[in-house]
């Protein structure tokens, strides 16, 4: 069922160009009140979730929360996230300087990404009884994924997404069930049903210093097509003390944590990879350093990106980081550096990770990363 006042008007405009209805989906889910039940699948599980989307005078205002099990929510208000989880009997608060919706947003095919990708507009088909356009997006190569949309003719909002190989293998995908677009949304919609005042709550007060201004003390170099440097940023983890850069050819995104607080000449050779869900993390030694790479890409395209890593410059130290900025956590985590990094990631802190957008900050057509059931990775504890 869909229905509501608030349609996105002339979305045949749009006629049979695929990119004009993305840029379509993109404006309407990100400006549009709306309020739904979507089906997440992703690596095997299934999720039924709610998603009430606000656009008022003071800004954006999103909730979402876990229909099955946990009855964990998420809570967007302006710049600052707060994450009810009833069954850690915990509350996580966190500010983000990103635009990012909890929902996520839809991939951006733009002249960066556009030799890597071919984007067209596939049969038009019906999704939750409503006339759609399918528009697909396709890797040139194996070292990323693709993306196939249904947006509704009507509304131009996205009904159906689908994270896909080159080939055509579904990684993870959304349905909605149920949408609306009503043209008013009352403020008690987004407050939690949650009494939480007995809850552990944990904050996340400082914001991730960008340090593109600052010298960089890596650079890559035989990168796969494509891709190029975007962020580079200097952090404290769970782990210790990183350099968090982001690679990305304009649609898929990889981020690196390089290890600073340890003597590079102590670190022994050692590889490790991991599956998380539809995406990949690799560490790897480079120069005595431990490189972790994390992302919504195949396995080889994150080892690549990992062993291409190298020293511009001395890396900072641990003082140098803290003096950059970077916020330190009192939070017990287990050391290794390839667990912290990639769990850092994959709980939405470094990077700001997603379900589709995965660890790597890219924004993808799926749910935030904290409903991945992480949190912020920077964190202190507040009682």
């Amino acid at each position: 069922m869909l229905s509501g006042a608030a349609a996105a008007d002339g979305a045949g405009a749009a006629g049979d160009d695929p990119r004009a209805w993305l840029a379509r989906a993109d404006q309407a889910l990100t400006t549009l009140n709306y309020e739904g039940v979507f089906v997440h699948e992703h690596g095997g599980e299934t999720e039924t979730l709610r998603v009430i989307h606000r656009v008022g005078s003071e800004g954006v205002s999103e909730r979402l929360l876990s229909m099955d099990g946990s009855g964990r929510e998420f809570i967007r208000k302006g710049s600052l996230l707060t994450c009810y989880l009833p069954d850690q009997r915990a509350v996580l608060v966190e500010k983000s300087t990103g635009a990012g919706l909890l929902l996520g947003n839809l991939p951006r095919v733009d002249a960066s990404s556009a030799r890597e990708y071919e984007v067209r507009q596939l049969r038009q088909a019906r999704v939750s009884g409503r006339n759609t356009r399918v528009i697909a997006i396709t890797p040139m190569d194996e070292l990323r994924y693709g993306y196939q949309i249904w947006i509704d003719e009507a509304t131009s909002m996205p009904l159906k997404t689908q994270l896909r190989t080159r080939h055509g293998e579904v990684l993870e995908q959304i349905v909605f069930t149920d949408l609306r677009l009503p043209a008013h949304i009352v403020a008690s919609e987004l407050e939690p049903a949650v009494d939480a005042r007995n809850y552990r709550w944990v904050r996340h007060d400082a914001d991730t210093v960008d340090a593109r201004g600052l010298s960089v003390s890596w650079q890559s170099e035989s990168l796969p097509p494509g891709f190029r440097m975007t962020v580079s940023t200097r952090q404290v983890l769970p782990g210790g003390p990183v350099e968090h850069l982001v690679f990305s050819d304009g649609l898929a995104s990889v981020s690196v944590f390089v290890e600073l607080g340890r003597d590079p000449g102590s670190e022994r050779v050692k590889d490790d990879a991991a599956a998380l869900g539809s995406s990949s993390a690799f560490s790897t030694v480079v120069q005595g350093y431990r490189v972790t790479a994390v992302g919504e890409v195949p396995a080889d395209t994150v080892r690549a990106i990992a062993q291409s890593i190298r020293t511009a410059a001395a890396a900072p130290g641990l003082g140098e980081s803290v003096a950059a900025g970077a916020s330190r956590t009192d939070e017990p985590v287990e050391r290794g550096s390839f667990s912290s990094a990639v769990k850092a990631a994959a709980a939405g802190g470094a990077g700001g990770a997603a379900l589709f957008g995965s660890a790597s900050g890219q924004a993808g057509p799926g749910v935030a990363g904290s409903a991945a059931g992480g949190g912020p990775s920077a964190a202190t504890d507040r009682h």
